[in-house]
């Protein structure tokens, strides 16, 4: 019998064209979560983030910056609005090509697997929304129904392998016949367990890496509605979109580190 087989997918700016860390900042700040300041400044990290990417020291930032924002947040206040916001803010910014491999993938009989940094309070909702059979994705602590401060599990770089390669040793999973998308170099490792690597919307140096490995690169340019490719389910409580206010912060600090380099010179 062949082994089992998946295709891991990242997911800002290869299966949604935005940062989904980012995409609910207005309705954090209406919410009372943020301030108007820290949603403006929200705006910019996202043009930063669609333009550049984040390398590993902005990463590590967000995420120091992620634990002290949302520090205190009532889960449930969170909840109600991602709950209210998730169908609308996150639905049309699907990429049409990602959701044509999603397809492919799954007609082939391949398990589909969303791989993120961002909070599995907003990916897994989006997982779901997508027909995903698995999510890895970072969880934040939660104590008497707020959040601490602190990460439980960080999904990110290295991280990414190692869970891939559990889930493949706990699943069955055949890696060299596996497929793996992704924009980022923070993503290498990612992509590295895979037989079959592909570099989605590169970054600068992502896209070196997969030139001289000889990577697929894919451009994805379509963003549509979901509803329009795929029975999307009706929308239901979730925890809290953590990593939105977080990579919110993080969009602050981001700004304002350009703006001191600009200065400077």
């Amino acid at each position: 019998m062949p082994r089992p087989q998946a295709a891991f997918f990242d997911l800002d700016k290869t299966i949604i064209a935005k940062s989904s860390t980012l995409a609910f900042s207005r309705e954090f700040q209406a919410g009372g979560l943020i301030s108007r300041r820290a949603m403006l400044r929200s705006a910019y990290a996202q043009f930063v983030f669609f333009t550049g990417g984040a390398d590993h020291d902005q990463m590590d930032k967000m995420r120091e910056f992620m634990s002290q924002l949302c520090a205190g947040w009532d889960v449930a206040t969170v909840r109600d609005i991602v709950h209210e916001t998730l169908t609308t803010i996150v639905e049309p910014l699907v990429y049409d090509e990602a959701v044509t491999l999603i397809e492919e993938h799954r007609a082939a009989g391949r398990d589909i697997v969303i791989v993120s940094a961002s909070g599995a309070e907003v990916v897994e909702p989006i997982g779901e929304m997508l027909g995903a059979d698995r999510v890895i994705a970072t969880r934040m602590e939660i104590a008497d129904g707020k959040y601490t401060g602190n990460i439980d599990y960080y999904a990110y770089a290295e991280e990414k392998a190692r869970a891939i390669e559990h889930l493949a040793a706990t699943l069955g999973y055949d890696l060299d016949e596996c497929y793996a998308y992704s924009d980022s170099v923070t993503d290498v490792h990612m992509l590295e367990v895979v037989g079959h690597p592909f570099a989605v919307n590169p970054d600068r140096e992502l896209r070196r890496i997969a030139t001289a490995r000889e990577w697929p690169v894919l451009l994805f340019v379509r963003p549509v509605a979901l509803r329009r490719r795929l029975p999307v389910p009706p929308a239901r409580p979730t925890l809290a979109a953590l990593a939105v206010g977080g990579a919110v912060a993080a969009g602050g600090f981001i700004w304002s580190n350009r703006r001191k380099r600009t200065t400077d010179t």
